[in-house]
Order: C-alpha cells, then sequence, then structure tokens
C-alpha cells in the first residue's frame, strides 16, 4: 500500500502564492507587458461600453456624420483592445510554459539532491503527482486564469467607477445585489478550496497505491490478493470522488448563482431605470450605457468565479510541489575530494586533503559506531570492524540484523548517531559524498535498468568508457555471452527496469556496471542471489577477478558465496558476535558453524 508523504504540507496558500509569483518574477518584463495589454484591453472594453451613451445621442439628434465618427472611434477603441487581448494571451502562453519548465527543473534538481531517507519514507506516486498532476494544475491555471483573471478585475472596478457616474442612485440597487454575490462567492471559495485540496492529496495517495500495484501485480497474482487490492483502490477511490465531489459542487455552483442574481438585478435595475426615464430622472442615451455595463457586470464575476476555481486548485497543488521543492537536502560539509595523477600511462587516486595528498588505498575501519534509523530503536550497538586495502568481507546474519545498513552508512546515505567511520585513515564525514561516492561500486539484489540500451545501462557506471570498456566489463561480469545472443546484442533496447530480460540477466548487466566503474571499494548487497546455482558460478569466477586489488564487502544468505573471504562477520540484533575466516569459524563451532552444518538457519 502507498505510503504517506513524510515531508510536512504546508497549509499557509498565501505562501504558496507568494512562491508562485517568484517564479513568474523570473519574467518580470515579460510580466509587465502582460500586465499593460491586460490594462489596455480592459479600459477599451469599458470605455467602449461607456460610450454607447454617445453613439445613442448622435443617432436620437440624427447627426450622421457625428454618428459615423463615433461609431468609427467605438470601432478602432474595440480593434486595439482585441490585438491587446490577442497579444497577451500568447504572452501568457510562452510565459506559462517557461514558469512550468522552471518549476519542474527545480522540482528534479531537489529530488536528486534528497536524501535516500526521504526516498525510503515517501511513495513513489506521490512524489510522481508532483511532476504530472500538479504541475499540469499550475500550467493551466497561468495558461487560462492568471491574466484573465487581472482583467475581470479591473473590468469590474471600471464597471463601477461608470455605472456611478451615470447614476449612483440606480448603482445602489447593483451594490446590494453585488454584496450578495460576493457573498456566496467567499463562502463557497473557501469550502471548494478546502476540497480541492484533499482532492490532490487524495489524488497523489491513488496514484501512488495504483503505480505500486501495477508495477507489483505478479507478485498480486501469485498471492491471490486481487480483491483486496481492488478494495483498497476502492477506498482511496472512493475519498477521491468523495473529495472531488464536494470541491466542484461549491465550485460549480458559483455561477449559476451569480447569474441568477445578475439576471434578477438586472430586470430591477431595467424597471427603475425605465421609471426614471420616463419621469425625466435620467437621460436615455445614459440609461443605454447603463443597462450594458449592469448586463456585463455579471460577466467579469462568472469568469472571475470560474477563474478562481482553477487558481484555487492550482494554489493547492503549489503547496504540495513547493513543499518538496523546499524539503530539506541532503547535508554534506565534506572538503577531501578525490582526484588523480598519470603515472606510467595510468590514472592513480587519491584524497586531497586541502592540498596533502593521501593514496586512495581502500581502508575501511568502523569504530564504535551507534545507528538508529528512528530516534529510540538502534539498529547498529557499538561495532567496531575493519577492512585492509584489497580484503573480502562477508557480512552473514539473520534480517534486519544490519548487514545492509552497515553498507549503507559506508556510502554516507544514512550519518551515523555516534563513533567514527574511516576511510584511509580520513573521516567520512570530512570526505564530500560525490568523491566518497565516485571510489565506491555497489550492486544490490533488487537491480534497477533504464530505458536505453544495454550499452547505456552498462556505460551509466563510467560515462566515460568505451564500448570496448563496456565489453570488457560484460566479460569481466560474464554477462557477454548472453548480451551477444540477444538480436541486437549490446543495442537492444530495455525498457520497463529491463522486463525483456530474467532476473538473473538483469543481474549480470549490473555487476558490469559496478565493474566498468572500476571502484577501489566495492560493496555487493547478495549480488548473486536472483541468479540459480550455474550463474552463480560463472558470477563468481567473473568476480574474482573484479575484487583484486580491491576491498569488497559481501552480503550473502548463501554461505557457499563466502567461503573464500579473508573475514566473516556474524551480526545479530545489531551486534557482531562472531569474527573469523571459514575455517576459525568452522573451529569455533558457534553460530556461523550451525548455520553452515544446516543445524541452524537464517531467520
Amino acid at each position: 500500500m502507498a505510503r504517506v508523504m513524510s515531508y510536512k504540507r504546508p497549509k499557509n496558500l498565501k505562501k504558496a502564492f507568494r512562491e508562485l509569483l517568484s517564479y513568474l518574477g523570473h519574467h518580470k518584463w515579460m510580466l509587465l507587458l502582460v500586465f499593460i495589454l491586460v490594462f489596455i484591453s480592459s479600459m477599451a472594453n469599458i470605455i467602449g461600453t461607456f460610450a454607447i451613451r454617445f453613439v445613442v445621442s448622435a443617432a436620437l439628434s440624427k447627426d450622421l456624420s457625428q454618428l459615423a465618427l463615433t461609431v468609427g472611434s467605438v470601432a478602432v477603441l474595440y480593434f486595439f483592445g482585441i490585438v491587446s487581448s490577442l497579444s497577451y494571451t500568447q504572452i501568457m502562453v510562452y510565459l506559462s510554459q517557461r514558469v512550468v519548465y522552471e518549476m519542474r527543473r527545480d522540482l528534479f534538481n531537489r529530488v536528486e539532491d534528497l536524501p535516500v531517507s526521504f526516498f525510503d519514507n515517501t511513495a513513489f506516486g506521490d512524489i510522481m503527482s508532483c511532476f504530472t498532476n500538479d504541475v499540469e494544475t499550475v500550467s493551466e491555471a497561468l495558461n487560462n486564469a492568471f491574466a484573465a483573471i487581472i482583467e475581470n478585475f479591473i473590468t469590474l472596478i471600471g464597471t463601477i467607477v461608470c455605472i456611478f457616474v451615470l447614476s449612483w442612485q440606480l448603482s445602489l440597487t447593483v451594490m446590494a445585489f453585488y454584496i450578495l454575490m460576493f457573498t456566496y462567492l467567499f463562502f463557497a471559495s473557501k469550502r471548494s478550496k478546502h476540497y480541492f485540496k484533499l482532492q490532490q492529496e487524495n489524488l497523489g495517495k491513488l496514484s501512488g497505491f495504483a503505480e505500486e500495484t501495477i508495477r507489483g501485480m505478479k507478485v498480486v497474482k501469485v498471492f491471490n490478493h486481487e480483491e483486496d487490492s481492488l478494495k483498497v483502490f476502492d477506498d482511496a477511490s472512493d475519498a477521491l470522488c468523495e473529495t472531488s465531489y464536494k470541491a466542484l459542487s461549491y465550485a460549480n455552483s458559483l455561477v449559476p448563482m451569480v447569474m441568477a442574481l445578475s439576471y434578477f438585478n438586472y430586470a430591477l435595475v431595467a424597471i427603475l431605470g425605465g421609471l426614471w426615464t420616463l419621469n425625466g430622472l435620467m437621460l436615455s442615451e445614459n440609461l443605454a450605457s447603463y443597462l450594458v455595463f449592469v448586463r456585463q457586470t455579471s460577466m467579469p464575476i462568472n469568469r472571475f468565479t470560474q477563474q478562481a476555481n482553477i487558481i484555487l486548485n492550482s494554489l493547492a497543488s503549489s503547496e504540495r510541489i513547493f513543499s518538496l521543492i523546499n524539503s530539506p537536502i541532503e547535508a554534506d560539509q565534506g572538503e577531501v575530494k578525490l582526484t588523480y595523477k598519470i603515472e606510467n600511462g595510468k590514472k592513480v587516486y587519491y584524497w586531497d586533503n586541502k592540498g596533502e595528498l593521501i593514496p586512495l588505498k581502500g581502508d575501511v575501519r568502523f569504530e564504535n559506531v551507534v545507528f538508529s534509523y528512528v530516534e529510540g530503536h538502534t539498529i547498529l550497538k557499538n561495532i567496531s570492524l575493519y577492512a585492509k586495502p584489497g580484503q573480502k568481507i562477508a557480512f552473514v546474519g539473520s534480517t534486519g540484523a544490519g548487514k545492509t545498513t552497515i553498507t549503507n552508512l559506508i556510502n554516507r546515505f544514512y550519518d551515523i548517531d555516534s563513533g567514527k567511520i574511516t576511510y584511509d585513515g580520513i573521516d567520512i564525514k570530512d570526505i564530500s559524498k560525490a568523491s566518497l561516492r565516485s571510489s565506491l561500486g555497489m550492486v544490490l539484489q533488487d537491480t534497477h535498468l533504464f530505458t536505453g540500451t544495454i550499452e547505456e545501462n552498462i556505460r551509466f557506471g563510467n560515462l566515460d568508457a568505451s564500448f570496448e570498456d563496456v565489453v570488457n566489463a560484460s566479460k569481466l561480469a560474464n554477462a557477454d555471452s548472453f548480451i551477444k545472443r540477444l538480436p541486437n546484442g549490446y543495442q537492444t533496447v530495455l525498457s520497463s527496469d529491463g522486463a525483456n530480460l530474467s532476473q538473473g540477466q538483469r543481474q549480470l548487466i549490473a555487476i558490469a556496471r559496478a565493474a566498468i566503474m572500476n571502484p577501489q571499494v566495492l560493496i555487493l548487497d547478495e549480488a548473486t542471489a536472483s541468479v540459480d546455482t550455474y550463474t552463480e558460478k560463472l558470477i563468481e569466477k567473473g568476480m574474482d577477478k573484479l575484487m583484486e586489488n580491491r576491498t569488497v564487502f559481501v552480503i550473502a544468505h548463501r554461505l557457499s558465496t563466502v567461503r573464500n573471504a579473508n573475514a566473516i562477520i556474524v551480526l545479530e540484533n545489531g551486534n557482531i558476535i562472531e569474527r573469523g575466516d571459514h575455517e576459525a569459524l568452522i573451529e569455533q563451532k558457534g553460530r556461523y558453524y550451525k548455520l553452515y552444518t544446516g543445524k541452524s538457519e537464517l531467520s
């Protein structure tokens, strides 16, 4: 089931709006041009409507030349309004796409800088919802509502000014209806804003669950959980349906309510205006302009309500987008960098510690390391161990004993609570994470292949590698033979995480990807767990070559794969209970002996 997002959602829509405006502020001159064109478009409409009184006056006086001049002037005015309206809409299309591009770029940049713990506690579908649903919602608002809502606001203010100029007495009646309209607008908008926010949250949860279930459909079918998954999906879908219904119910009631009030207002004003004109209290030409204005007052309000719905929905999406963009990035205070020199035609790597060059050897040591994922629940308890350059260290223990946690700490995916981890005598906290991880190669049990060719997936470990390097790495991992048997060889395109390959073949490509990186320290997290015994033996032969002169950490459930390790470390409940090579541990007849002889099993 999809996990709930761990990062905090801000509840301040004003803050989200300010941050959205900050992106528009990157294009302030273009935005200023939009405002000028919007103003021209709005004023052309207002002045043109006000000029109706002059057209009617000229018609009543039967002055054809004056009538033609007045009509021509109004036509020119409306023409400029149309050109301005067309211009600002085109500019807003470009501007909105630039803003959306910048938001997506910042989202992706922030996601790349987030710590691994964030992804361990956040549903993949919920993150993707920010990139798709939320960003598209903001794009729609910028395209269709942002400039239009400003134009309608200017039109509304200009209309109110004009109707008071024409007849302040009738305008009091109009304003009474305005108060009724905006009172309902405020109430309905507040409720719809609340439910639009819930709608976006429920949409993220539903997307996350659907994505996880579809990706794991084989597992769902194996355990006959189709009905259970459908029930969870129905519950999530019902929640989304309910919040969407309430959000849209309030939102969609705005236009009919405003229209009904505006029609009643128009009818009442027409009657009163007609009576006043008959009694000489108002000029007929003024009444003509006045009635057009009153009829038009409902248009900016109706459009405002429609656009307000889009804006409110986009602000709910903006909350989620900016909460992700503002999530704390992975801390890195390390100043020691990895560098190299060309010696005898080869790259020789060194740690650059403020000008002092320290050879990269692969000496890794843990000194009284204590670590917990959650405060108060300790995973590793005073762990002390060492791996000298070129040694192969194997970790054995039950699930949850802390084997994978140790390798995650070497990579600094997580930082320790206390103690010290050194790499060639340097505290890894002092090494920049980019340099640290570039010296480490890692093969996980759960492989991940990218959409692209096999060659591109292997070269991912070293983007500067030649095709010959790719082939050599594949041979080292014993992947070359099966790759050549594929229809397009190394140019075979993989998709859906390598679904067109077997699990063992995917694992071989992952190992080749680590091999081409040529790391000084290699971490194998049950790298052969997904391959058969025959393939495992082939991999072991290649791995023996790969592990030469490298420090290697191996996590394995198959004890046969760790017999040749320099040291085997047995972990239980976050403690090291045994350490030694295979023969020494067999002689001790402790936990490892019982596991190896089958007298005990890993839990």
